[in-house]
Parts: C-alpha cells; sequence; structure tokens
C-alpha cells in the first residue's frame, strides 16, 4: 500500500506562510520507482473500493482539481489514478478558452454547471482558478471578460479569491469535498518534455508554438501559483503541491490524498432493516422456489 504518510507532506490547509521554493519538484519522497507499480495498483484497487461505497451512499461529492504548468502530467495523473473508477461515477471536465455564451456569465458559472452529483466523483482538468492564474498573467483577457468598467480595480485578484473561497466552503457545506492538485514540475523538466513531444511522432499533436510562449513568463506564473494556494488553502479546500518531477511519484501522491479522503468521509452501503429486509427475504424465497422448479 501507498504509504499513509506520503500524501500529507505535500498538503496545504493554511497558505499564510506557503512558498512554492520549498517543494522539490523532484521529490520522490523516499521511494523508488521500482516498486512504484504495485503501490499505485493497491491505490487504484483501494480507490475503486470507497467510490462503489460513496455512489452507494449517496450523500458526499468529491471534486478533484487539477491545476499545472503545460506538460506537469495532469492527463496521466488523472488516467492512471482513475483507471479503477467505475465510469458511471466519475465525471472528467476540461476547461479551454471560455465561449461566448460562458462570457456572458460570471467566471464560476461555467464549473458550477459540472459540479458532481452526490454518490459522484468530479475532476476538473484546469478549473476555476484559472481566473486567477492565467488571466492574472494576461490581464489583457480582462477586457473581452464585459465586466463594468468600475468593478475592474487593483484589487480583483483578491476578490475574485474571495469569491472563491466563499463558494468552495459553501460547496463543503453542503457535501462535496474538494481536492485542489497543483503539479508542481520544474522548468529544466518541462523542457525535457516539450522536446520529447517534438521529437516523438505519437506526442507531436500535444505540442504547440503557445506551449513556448507561455514558458517564456515562467516566473510570473509561478508567482501567481503561489499566491492562489496562500489565498485558498483551507481544510475543507485544501491544496496538494505535488512533486511533478516523476510521474510515477505524483500518480502514487494523487492516489493517496483521494484514498486518504474518503477514508476520513467514510460512505457505507446502505443497511436494508425492517419492512423492506421483509420485502427482501419474501422475494428471495420466491427466487429460490424458481429455481428450484427449473431443475
Amino acid at each position: 500500500m501507498i504509504p499513509s504518510d506520503i500524501a500529507q507532506r505535500y498538503r496545504v490547509e493554511d497558505g499564510k506562510n506557503f512558498r512554492l521554493k520549498d517543494i522539490n519538484p523532484g521529490d520522490t519522497g523516499g521511494l523508488d520507482k521500482d516498486g512504484a507499480k504495485d503501490l499505485l495498483k493497491d491505490g487504484v484497487k483501494s480507490l475503486s473500493q470507497w467510490q462503489e461505497k460513496l455512489y452507494a451512499d449517496d450523500r458526499w461529492s468529491l471534486l478533484l482539481i487539477f491545476q499545472a504548468m503545460d506538460a506537469a502530467g495532469k492527463d496521466g495523473a488523472i488516467e492512471h489514478v482513475m483507471s479503477g473508477v467505475n465510469p458511471q461515477g466519475c465525471m472528467v471536465t476540461s476547461f479551454k478558452q471560455p465561449s461566448a455564451q460562458e462570457l456572458d456569465h460570471d467566471f464560476l458559472w461555467r464549473t458550477t454547471k459540472a459540479l458532481p452529483e452526490r454518490g459522484r466523483i468530479g475532476i476538473f482538468n484546469r478549473s476555476y482558478y484559472e481566473e486567477v492564474l492565467v488571466v492574472r498573467v494576461h490581464p489583457k483577457i480582462l477586457d473581452g471578460q464585459k465586466l463594468p468598467k468600475g468593478l475592474v480595480t487593483d484589487r480583483i485578484w483578491q476578490e475574485r479569491y474571495e469569491s472563491i473561497r466563499d463558494f468552495e466552503r459553501h460547496m463543503a457545506r453542503n457535501g462535496t469535498a474538494i481536492l485542489k492538485f497543483f503539479l508542481h514540475v520544474s522548468k529544466e523538466e518541462q523542457l525535457q518534455r516539450f522536446l520529447d513531444r517534438i521529437e516523438e511522432p505519437g506526442k507531436r499533436w500535444k505540442f504547440s508554438m503557445g506551449d513556448v510562449a507561455e514558458r517564456k513568463l515562467w516566473d510570473r506564473y509561478q508567482e501567481s501559483y503561489e499566491d492562489a494556494v496562500r489565498a485558498t488553502a483551507a481544510p475543507h479546500a485544501p491544496w496538494y503541491v505535488v512533486p511533478a518531477d516523476k510521474k510515477w511519484f505524483t500518480r502514487l501522491v494523487v492516489a493517496r490524498a483521494i484514498v486518504d479522503t474518503l477514508e476520513r468521509l467514510n460512505p457505507q452501503f446502505p443497511t436494508v432493516t425492517g419492512p423492506a429486509l421483509d420485502e427482501l427475504m419474501k422475494a428471495r424465497e420466491a427466487l429460490v422456489a424458481e429455481k428450484k422448479s427449473q431443475r
């Protein structure tokens, strides 16, 4: 089993003293790659078992938010960690550039529509955090968001953090457990992954020249991520700042964090008692009698 404390090392509940530089993107938590495959297999199995109970219990929902720089491994982490989950109980939503309809609403509207139902796991591949990350790095984007000019002030980022905190507090109070993952990749590793994408024909479709342009803004993005974690980390909506230079380790941390949360929620299969149990036993008797008659 994945070590029980491995995810806690990267969990941020109070961002007041958080510094991104304190997390080493190449950290492996003392583990090695040789045993990672079996550890992840055990983690995926445990996640699958808990997800079945979450679905049957139908009280809690789980929201997993993935944010990262390009090539940090979000898609791979989602694919591998969630590989054993029943598709009926899980939905992945990827958020790209807002549509015209989405720009006619507040910045939380499009993600609110995709929140998971009770008993389900919702995965956001990018999210409303783009509004304090990409938009902050490229503030000209605000010009296209149709906001009244008087509302775009020097406090807009602080106001958006406040809206996000209120939104996540509201979700938590209504039964949605929230986990936010920032896959923290180093600039050197991102460079190598970009080169790999270009050199391997099967990966070239993942690369765009825009990736190079965004890379030049690395420091501004790192500052924006650090500020976002500081401003929005909370016990009910923690951030996991996960080392992402070693994909196998990233997946172990993500899997452990999800299992930890489900263990804490402790959903259980509904218990059938009273008249409902009596009816069930009558149905059993009828089915047993039918089976005997077929011999």
